[in-house]
């Protein structure tokens, strides 16, 4: 249980690589622009009790691996990392208003995908080896 997290009522090991680009793939992430949405997303993450393993800011798109706790959705938290990042950017680049109208520094989508240590074939061999000890299975239930 060394990489396991834990909350006052969940101890979990939530991992998820997320990916998203900005809007029309403009590379305008670079210089101090760059810098000041690492710091932004950092900061989203430290309130939301999520945890950056690897991140990158790319000219026109961010790759970021987080462990985040099992109440905050991997969308809510995009949604959040977005939304605050996209405010406080054109906020503070006026030069960034004239290339992206309507408050929108970020394309619409972004890419989750979760990562762990375990394969499902594990956690379907655990669960089978666990339902012999149990009169009443999920299988069954289903089955019926």
């Amino acid at each position: 249980m060394q990489n396991y997290r834990k909350s006052s009522h969940a101890t979990y090991d939530l991992k998820y690589h997320i990916v998203w680009i900005t809007k029309y793939r403009k590379p305008i992430l670079v210089g101090k622009i760059a810098e000041r949405t690492r710091e932004l997303i950092r900061m989203v993450c430290k309130n939301n009790e999520v945890e950056i393993l690897s991140g990158h800011v790319s000219k026109n798109h961010i790759h970021i691996l987080v462990s985040a706790p099992p109440h905050l959705s991997v969308s809510k938290l995009v949604q959040y990392i977005k939304g605050y990042s996209s405010r406080k950017l054109l906020m503070e680049n006026k030069e960034l208003n004239r290339q992206f109208w309507g408050q929108h520094l970020w394309a619409r989508g972004y890419f989750a995908a979760s990562s762990g240590n375990v394969t499902d074939e594990v956690i379907i061999e655990y669960i089978e080896e666990n339902q012999k000890n149990d009169n009443f299975t999920l299988g069954e239930f289903y089955a019926a």
